[in-house]
């Protein structure tokens, strides 16, 4: 409940001494940054556009997970006040056509990982980013194999995905935050790539330019229409804007969003029949969902739900964290601000203020860097 303290929120009592300024990320393992707007931008379009023509091509490209299958009775009640809550995960998966961005070391990790809660009346949104590095309480899951894999304290948030796949990262965000999470949406490196081609890139101003040889980014200040290719540089790039950190990213991806969710909505795609049929394809392709949405009337119903709400409409925070002293590539949450995050949400909430107080994902100047075009 809310007002308790869960288990991956707790604060942990040994001491901690600081070991030394915060280490500059490793240059050869980046990762795939994949937030909310891209499955929901990709799906918006897909909302009351009249699918049937294709019905049996488009269903035929959503991958599903039976989420209620796999994790069963044991969840939080289910809480029927017309609000829902989305786990969005951003796999980094190095396989297939992924690999160019990376070694294939045989599993993956949501490094992006976003709760996105819409409030009743479907108007609004709050979107709570989980960095990955958070240190949780990840409790026991069974992995693809059938096998039960232990949990534990102090475990980063990301490795629930490594070692138990969509329905290990559902419960422990559950585990987390005391909220069912209500539907699952994954993307990937390729799929992201390809929805913002098929949009025809995106418009973006930069406030300063960005240098990142790490993400192959490289962009002067002004004005941009960037690629697939240059849309993925800018939501992994790290060491072009902020202090380097993975919290100054998060704040690089919020920016970008906003300015993806803008382009969506002022896209002609009912002009051109060709169009929509290229991005209803790109964007049932693009995702893994859960069961309950992996049908073209399902997805697109979903979407439809979605649609009224703009880049203005959606308020997007950080989970409430602090560096963690005994190592500054990993953060602890806030137990305090934590509880206010979730308790707001569960009861349909806007998020306060006071939640976000001293919170080291509230802090840094990268979210400024980028506006829409």
């Amino acid at each position: 409940m809310p007002d308790q303290m869960t288990p991956a929120t707790q604060q942990p009592t040994r001491s901690r001494r600081a070991k030394g300024r915060r280490r500059k990320p490793r240059s050869g393992r980046s990762r795939a940054v994949v937030i909310a707007a891209w499955a929901a931008a990709g799906l918006v379009v897909l909302g009351g556009t009249g699918l049937g023509y294709v019905y049996v091509k488009l269903n035929g490209n959503i991958q599903g997970v039976d989420i209620n299958a796999a994790l069963g009775t044991e969840r939080p009640q289910n809480v029927d006040n017309g609000s829902m809550d989305i786990l969005v995960l951003g796999s980094d998966s190095r396989s297939g056509k992924n690999s160019r961005y990376g070694k294939d070391e045989g599993t993956a990790r949501s490094d992006t990982a976003m709760v996105v809660h819409v409030y009743e009346g479907h108007k609004k949104a709050s979107v709570v980013s989980i960095p990955r590095d958070t240190l949780v309480t990840r409790p026991t899951c069974t992995d693809s194999k059938g096998d039960k894999v232990p949990g534990g304290r102090e475990l980063m948030f990301n490795t629930a995905y490594q070692v138990g796949g969509p329905a290990c990262a559902v419960k422990t965000v559950e585990s987390m935050s005391g909220i069912r999470m209500d539907h699952y949406i994954e993307v990937d490196f390729t799929g992201f790539k390809k929805l913002i081609d098929t949009l025809g890139g995106v418009d973006i101003t930069t406030k300063q330019a960005i240098d990142d040889d790490k993400s192959h980014l490289h962009l002067k200040a002004g004005k941009h229409t960037l690629t697939g290719e240059q849309a993925l540089g800018l939501v992994r790039t790290r060491h072009g804007v902020g202090d380097g950190s993975d919290l100054g990213r998060i704040q690089l991806q919020q920016a970008f969003i906003k300015a993806l969710i803008r382009q969506v909505k002022e896209v002609g795609v009912f002009s051109s029949p060709k169009k929509l049929y290229d991005l209803a394809d790109t964007a049932t392709s693009a995702v893994t969902t859960d069961s309950d949405l992996d049908s073209v009337k399902s997805l697109a119903g979903f979407a439809s739900g979605l649609k009224n709400i703009g880049a203005g409409d959606m308020k997007m925070i950080t989970l409430p964290v602090q560096y963690d002293p005994a190592n500054l590539n990993r953060v602890l949450p806030l137990e305090k601000q934590d509880r206010k995050v979730w308790a707001a949400l569960e009861a349909d909430k806007p998020i306060p203020a006071s939640a976000v107080k001293d919170s080291a994902g509230d802090k840094g100047s990268a979210g400024s860097v980028v506006s829409s075009g």
